[in-house]
C-alpha cells in the first residue's frame, strides 16, 4: 500500500491547545508524518511545551512555541504571524483548544456559558479565519477543528458544550463551502469520551465511567492517539476529496 498520501513532509502546522493530552497527541502525529509544528497554547503553558518540542525534534522536525489565547482575536492573529515568522507558510491548522463545564441547564451561569462558547466556538471560528486568510491567497491548505460526538447527539449536563460543538460541526460546513473553490479544505473530528488530564477526574467516578463505556459499542473509551490519527487523515493529502465533513471517532456511540 502506498502511504505517501499521508505524508506531511514539507508542511507547517499550527495546533491550538497543543500541550493538553489531545493536543500533544495531535502534535506528535503530525510531526511523525513530517510536519514542522507551531505549538500554540496559553503563555502559562510554555513550560509544558518544552518536552513536547523535544518530541517533535526527535522526529527530525522543527517546533516553535507561540503564545495564544483563543478568546482574544488579536492573540490568535499574532500567534499565526509568529508561527509563520518562525517556520514559514502554514499549510495546516488544527483548532483543538476546548473546555467543558458540566452543569445542568438550570444551574449554568452566564459567565460559565460565555467561557465555554468563547473557547469552543468563537475561538474555533477565529482560528479558522486566521488560517484561511493565509491559506486562501496561496490556493491550498487544510483546517481541522475538534468538534465532538456531543455536537451530533444530546448530552446531559453539558448544554453550553453541546451547543458549541454543534456549532463547530456546521461552522466547518459553511467555511468548507466558501473556501473549497479557493483550494482550502475545512473539516472536523468528533471524538467520543477520551481519557486525558481534563477528563480524568470525571471519568474517575466508577459509576460515571461504567455508564459512558456502556454506551460505546466498542466497549471502551477513546485514546488521544486515535483522535490524532483521524486529524492526520484530514490534514493530509489522503483526504483530498474530503471537505465540510465531521469524521466521528466515537466507537459507534452515534450509530446506536
Amino acid at each position: 500500500m502506498d502511504i505517501s498520501p499521508f505524508s506531511l513532509r514539507g508542511q507547517v502546522a499550527l495546533v491550538t491547545g497543543a500541550t493538553g493530552g489531545l493536543g500533544a497527541a495531535i502534535v506528535r502525529a503530525l510531526a511523525a508524518a513530517g510536519a514542522d509544528i507551531a505549538i500554540a497554547d496559553l503563555p502559562a503553558r510554555h513550560a509544558a511545551a518544552v518536552p513536547l518540542a523535544a518530541d517533535v525534534a526527535a522526529f527530525g522536525r522543527r517546533a516553535v512555541f507561540v503564545p495564544l489565547d483563543v478568546t482574544d482575536v488579536s492573540s490568535i492573529n499574532e500567534a499565526f504571524a509568529r508561527a509563520e515568522d518562525g517556520l514559514g507558510p502554514l499549510g495546516i491548522a488544527v483548532a483543538n483548544a476546548g473546555v467543558n463545564i458540566r452543569k445542568p441547564g438550570l444551574d449554568l451561569t452566564e459567565a460559565e456559558w460565555d467561557t465555554v462558547i468563547d473557547i469552543n466556538l468563537k475561538g474555533v471560528f477565529f482560528t479558522c479565519q486566521a488560517a484561511g486568510r493565509r491559506m486562501v491567497p496561496r490556493g491550498h491548505g487544510s483546517i481541522v477543528a475538534i468538534a465532538s460526538q456531543h455536537g451530533l447527539v444530546a448530552t446531559p449536563r453539558s448544554p453550553a458544550y453541546s451547543a458549541a460543538k454543534a456549532g463547530v460541526v456546521n461552522l466547518v460546513r459553511s467555511l468548507a463551502v466558501d473556501w473549497a473553490p479557493l483550494g482550502v479544505r475545512v473539516n472536523a473530528v468528533g471524538p467520543t469520551f477520551v481519557e486525558t488530564g481534563l477528563t480524568r477526574d470525571y471519568l474517575g467516578d466508577p459509576a460515571v465511567r461504567a455508564e459512558i463505556v456502556g454506551k460505546i459499542p466498542l466497549g471502551r473509551l477513546g485514546k488521544p492517539e486515535e483522535v490524532a490519527h483521524a486529524v492526520l487523515f484530514l490534514a493530509s493529502p489522503a483526504s483530498s476529496l474530503v471537505t465540510g465533513s465531521c469524521l466521528v471517532a466515537d466507537g459507534g456511540w452515534t450509530a446506536v
